[in-house]
């Protein structure tokens, strides 16, 4: 996300509470806006589909295949989405601009390469009794989500932020509308509906791409070759997606938490409806990460690095250091407390607020709970974020692989221990895992000066 602190400046610059709110909503909206959109989409597909979409089973298998196609591609291309940006910065910062369109089609034609292959086994081993249509579609929706997740980390390198949250409001819209105008076809026309929005941003997004970067030279692999990408950022990237999505995985894959859906798909009735609604409740959290993170922390990030690549006073380093370190320990202590009174607002009026909306009252428990891990996961983002600005690549493994091993067998604990402990396996594999990052990065502190001049 280097670069959008210059935008979030501008806002900041008129020392107004007018200029104040329009950053953090700006920042809000930048760094919230595609998974909210992906989540609002997905409801209101299923609520537009009520009474037209007959069984209403075909509605939850719609949902839960759409579901298992995003988190499939992003744990496919997590390790790929960090390691090709870090090979375009480095191609940018040696001035080859012209290498980086060729690689960016030898990465599409890698993913969907592999996505392919690996979809098309899972849908004609995998799913018995479903239509050829259907099979047809879960391979493209594969290939294509994660070209999209590749294409929308590629732009969010080149700083085209409100291009990409508006190209997500669109196509996230126009998947509503062309499943609500499929809804007679059933499982396939929701589908197909919803993966013709995902094209259609898709396709803009690579107009986007082209025209910053023109074709000059033919479909190139090189960034593939040996020591090209950083293995160290693949497997961060793997590993945090991996993580994430560990408890949902063991939820539905735990017989006497979830059911059958179609083929091999499951989902967890109990568990997977509170845990996405609670990820809303940290949009306030996220436009604080954002806002401090990518204005305060890279102003004193250039200014550190930027003194001992030029040989500054030594006085002058030391406070820098310091400057980094003491933006770090505010903006999370900022995150914490924007998150406890937005968890302290949503404990008071969710009762009613489900109420509204229709959902069960039984839920409301383990919703708090993933509303609170999910605000762990904010503050966990924000630590790794300032691993990446100091190139400590080893420590995000050694980070996510715990987060990991933790949501796994934590959650696996939960279900044992029985419906009252649901969620508290995430929570709590989030926190042990937030301590353990900011132990490491408070080491990383210590010997930051050190360190920095002895790479030299």
């Amino acid at each position: 996300m280097a670069g959008i602190g210059f935008e979030l400046r501008k806002l900041l610059r008129s020392e107004s509470y007018l200029g104040l709110l329009r950053a953090y909503t700006y920042a809000s909206i930048i760094s919230s806006g595609p998974w909210v959109f992906s989540i609002i989409g997905l409801i209101a597909v299923g609520v537009l589909s009520l009474g037209v979409v007959i069984p209403d089973t075909l509605i939850t298998q719609f949902q839960v295949t759409v579901t298992y196609l995003i988190m499939s591609s992003l744990i496919l291309t997590g390790g790929l989405q960090l390691g090709f940006t870090r090979w375009v910065a480095d191609r940018l910062f040696e001035k080859r601009k012209q290498d980086i369109a060729p690689a960016y089609f030898g990465v599409v034609l890698a993913t969907t390469a592999v996505s392919g292959a690996l979809g098309w086994l899972v849908a004609l081993l995998g799913f018995d009794g479903v239509s050829n249509l259907y099979r047809v579609l879960i391979v493209a929706g594969l290939t294509l989500l994660s070209n999209l997740w590749i294409t929308t980390v590629f732009l969010s390198g080149l700083k085209q932020y409100r291009a990409i949250v508006g190209l997500y409001a669109l196509g996230y819209g126009l998947s509503v509308l062309l499943s609500y105008l499929a809804r007679p076809g059933g499982l396939d026309g929701l589908l197909l509906g919803f993966l013709g929005g995902q094209f259609v941003m898709w396709v803009l997004m690579l107009w986007l791409v082209l025209r910053n970067f023109p074709v000059q030279r033919p479909i190139s692999l090189a960034c593939f070759r040996p020591r090209q990408m950083y293995l160290s950022l693949i497997a961060g990237g793997v590993l945090y997606n991996l993580g994430v999505w560990a408890d949902k995985l063991t939820f539905w894959f735990t017989p006497g938490t979830s059911n059958a859906v179609i083929g091999p798909l499951r989902a967890s009735t109990i568990y997977d409806l509170p845990v996405f609604l609670a990820y809303l409740c940290v949009i306030p959290g996220m436009g604080i990460f954002l806002v401090k993170f990518e204005t305060d922390f890279v102003e004193w990030y250039d200014k550190f690095y930027t003194a001992v690549r030029e040989g500054g006073a030594l006085q002058d380093i030391a406070r820098y250091h310091d400057g980094m370190q003491g933006v770090v320990r505010e903006g999370l202590y900022q995150i914490l407390k924007v998150q406890a009174l937005t968890l302290l607002a949503v404990y008071t009026f969710v009762p009613a607020l489900f109420g509204w909306i229709g959902i069960s009252s039984l839920y409301i428990p383990l919703f708090l709970v993933q509303a609170v891990a999910a605000s762990f996961q904010v503050m966990l983002l924000a630590v790794l974020n300032v691993f990446y600005y100091l190139d400590r690549r080893r420590d995000v493994v050694i980070i996510t692989a715990t987060l990991t091993v933790l949501n796994l067998a934590l959650s696996l604990l939960s279900i044992d221990l029985g419906p009252a402990f649901f969620g508290y396996g995430f929570g709590v594999a989030l926190l042990i895992t937030l301590m353990l990052g900011m132990m490491l990065l408070q080491r990383l502190f210590r010997k930051l000066e050190y360190q920095t001049f002895m790479l030299q």
